[in-house]
């Protein structure tokens, strides 16, 4: 299949680039530690980039040093990933190949006379964007209470019920269509996390609106990125909107999604700004963040996830040239609190400590 990448859009959306990962590469000598930052360097990758191993203090009390920059494309990151796939997850499951302007892992690029990017998939290949298992694991050890209940209003696919179950986390997800919730509870029995996942198919605005209140212990999710991966034909599928009609079905859903929060509790969403028609910025992590703000959360900590490289290197070259464009390779981890983040934190301490 051909699609052409006709969009304004450049954004790299969170699909499984495992094999742009660095090579492995045997631990580097001592002296090359630095113990000040947790991290060590080890050479390149064939994209010029640092191949960092984690090491030190911090990644041993964190699994990852809790900076605000999250390097997915490090070579300890892409170990861990690894891990976590085989234990079957398979995130893209339940969703469609072709969707609209999504670009694959493996996709072959050609730049057309007319200066447009066209892409050749591979056959039996999925291009669609799943989310990082990596992040999962440090988004609910770091601000959810184990034992705790995860809401998830934008389910999509299997990777964060998966992670929750396994981390000792009871997680419901609400999601629009029925093929996808069908694919997700099948990997939940294949794979038998300790905790199953709960998914619910329906729309968050309706499933949530009878909700009780401070219900939920971490609200986690990665809202649709407005039309740029289209899911369905389903005229409530956010993703089938106007930008405008998007971010008030999405703040909708935000407020019924912070009702069901409890008081001193964490809220992490997953997002990354995106381009309209004409290629200026729309401000969705702004938006997201007022959306959190007018239920009274106030943002405590903004990440940054970098992404691997992929097909962007390919891109970027004669975007920048024709435009001055810069190629988007991350994504906004935004860390939202609920009342005081000193007792959230307490209450995740003493959950540990707990099942300790």
């Amino acid at each position: 299949m051909t699609t052409t990448y006709e969009d304004a859009n450049d954004n790299d959306l969170d699909w499984d680039d495992s094999e742009y990962a660095a090579p492995e590469s045997p631990d580097p000598p001592a002296a090359d530690t630095q113990p000040s930052t947790g991290f060590s360097l080890f050479g390149e990758n064939l994209f010029g980039e640092p191949v960092v191993r984690v090491s030190g203090v911090l990644a041993d009390r964190f699994t990852v040093p809790p900076f605000s920059v999250l390097n997915s494309a490090g070579g300890d990151w892409q170990d861990r990933k690894r891990a976590w796939l085989a234990y079957g997850i398979k995130g893209e499951e339940g969703r469609g190949k072709d969707l609209a302007y999504n670009i694959g892992k493996n996709a072959q690029v050609t730049v057309e006379p007319d200066g447009t990017l066209s892409y050749l998939e591979p056959e039996g290949s999925s291009g669609t964007s799943v989310f990082d298992p990596v992040l999962c694991e440090l988004m609910y050890k770091w601000f959810s209470p184990r034992g705790g209940l995860v809401l998830d209003p934008f389910a999509g696919g299997s990777v964060r019920g998966i992670v929750a179950g396994m981390l000792g986390r009871r997680y419901h997800g609400v999601e629009l269509r029925s093929e996808q919730v069908d694919a997700n509870r099948l990997q939940g029995d294949q794979i038998a996390p300790p905790v199953m996942p709960a998914w619910t198919c329906g729309d968050s605005m309706e499933v949530l609106d009878g909700d009780d209140h401070d219900q939920t212990d971490f609200i986690f999710s990665c809202p649709p990125y407005a039309d740029l991966e289209r899911y369905s034909d389903d005229p409530r599928d956010l993703s089938t909107m106007e930008y405008h009609t998007f971010i008030a079905a999405m703040k909708r859903i935000v407020l019924r999604s912070c009702r069901t929060l409890r008081n001193d509790r964490f809220a992490v969403f997953v997002v990354g700004d995106i381009r309209d028609k004409k290629g200026y910025y729309r401000g969705f992590t702004v938006d997201t963040i007022n959306a959190f703000r007018e239920q009274g959360l106030r943002l405590y900590n903004h990440g940054i996830l970098t992404t691997p490289v992929g097909t962007l290197a390919l891109r970027t070259g004669k975007q920048f040239v024709a435009s001055r464009k810069l190629g988007k390779r991350h994504q906004d981890v935004l860390v939202f609190v609920k009342g005081d983040p000193r007792v959230a934190t307490r209450t995740i301490i003493e959950a540990e400590g707990a099942d300790d």
